[in-house]
């Protein structure tokens, strides 16, 4: 029997190859001879830098750049082995994370810092760089980074704005560097949202509120990024505003494309490809796959359907293992899922699930498994 396991993190408790450990116990427990291939994921969220270079061989680097709010910090981004692709995680230096409670609020907030990453790759002569964008505090369409790489945005008196959300309505005009230092660089955003730039559900009025927006902000913001679109299908002739994953990461998808010529990859795709998952599956009689929580976000193109997509074309079985089922299985049969089941197995406050993730995987990995193990005998 051969198991391949490709699980996300379960936030807050344990990263993803720590889940693959935890599983692998588990199936070692039911018998030492099934083999076992670990492939752990992400869906272009936080963890997909560390994954990027786990698969590649390559290395941390840090640089001093500006967060949200533009205070300096040591951000971290990652260079393959070869030292041609280079990995970028927004989150690193312009994410939610970076702000305390009080401090979110996507109408102050840039991704210049982001920016500032991909400058300083770009110096290095990479080739290709990988841009993961989930996890931000802001929703300023990527003019934070553009500005960082040479972008100026201009009010109705010609004078340059600072790249911040609440200067989206504002731009009037949009000027493109003297020189694109990227044009030769092949640039790929793994995006983990599939979410228009603008709209009822666009970046604002699904992703601001979380991001500290109040009501007004959110209409505010969400007219600046009308704008910026607006602006730029005039001055460039370009028209991404639509496209799915636009919206993501507060509009910087939207940004990637326009300032960056990127290409939008789901981000569980493009970690599947970068891993050669399909060549993996191979001789593989049962995929276990998870993640924190499995809920309609699970359903609407995060990592399990997209693993759920490949597992089906290849008439392999998938199983699912989380904290958090909170989907019927009428639900989970429409993507492909054929099991899961969450660990918790008693009563517990969030901390006590937290502590038990490591335990919990890897006993509903091991009661999963002999009960196959035992239907085969």
């Amino acid at each position: 029997m051969k198991i391949l396991l490709a699980p996300d993190k379960f936030r807050g408790s344990l990263d993803a190859p720590q889940v693959c450990k935890a599983m692998s116990e588990g199936i070692r427990m039911v018998s030492p001879e099934i083999e076992v291939l670990s492939l752990p994921m992400a869906d272009g969220g936080e963890g997909t830098l560390d994954l990027l270079l786990w698969y590649s061989g390559g290395k941390k680097h840090t640089a001093k750049v500006q967060d949200p709010l533009g205070r300096i910090i040591d951000a971290e981004y990652g260079l393959s082995a070869d030292r041609k692709t280079a990995f970028i995680e927004m989150a690193t230096a312009s994410g939610l994370r970076l702000l305390k409670n009080e401090e979110r609020n996507p109408l102050k907030t840039s991704t210049f810092g982001t920016g500032e990453l991909i400058k300083i790759v770009l110096e290095g002569d990479v080739e290709n760089i990988i841009l993961g964008i989930g996890g931000s505090a802001t929703t300023d369409a990527g003019i934070g980074m553009a500005a960082a790489l040479g972008w100026q945005f201009l009010n109705e008196n010609g004078e340059q704005l600072s790249p911040i959300g609440e200067n989206l309505i504002k731009i009037k005009q949009v000027l493109s560097p003297v020189s694109n230092h990227h044009s030769l660089v092949s640039i790929y955003v793994a995006c983990d949202v599939t979410n228009p730039l603008f709209g009822e559900n666009g970046a604002s009025y699904i992703y601001g509120p979380q991001k500290g927006a109040d009501e007004q902000a959110v209409k505010e913001l969400d007219e600046g990024l009308q704008n910026i679109s607006m602006i730029f299908e005039r001055d460039f002739g370009k028209n991404f505003s639509l496209i799915f994953g636009t919206g993501a990461a507060g509009g910087l998808g939207f940004g990637s494309m326009a300032f960056l010529n990127a290409e939008l990859k789901e981000g569980v795709k493009l970690l599947m490809d970068f891993c050669d998952f399909d060549k993996k599956l191979k001789d593989v009689n049962l995929i276990i796959t998870g993640e924190g929580k499995i809920d309609n976000q699970t359903l609407q193109g995060k990592l399990i359907k997209g693993i759920t997509d490949r597992a089906n074309h290849a008439k392999i079985p998938i199983a699912a293992i989380c904290g958090t089922l909170d989907v019927s299985p009428q639900e989970l049969q429409e993507i492909g899922v054929n099991y899961a089941t969450s660990i918790i197995n008693r009563p517990m406050d969030l901390d006590e699930a937290l502590k038990y993730g490591y335990e919990g995987v890897r006993n509903a990995t091991f009661y999963l498994v002999n009960l196959l193990h035992k239907s085969n005998e």
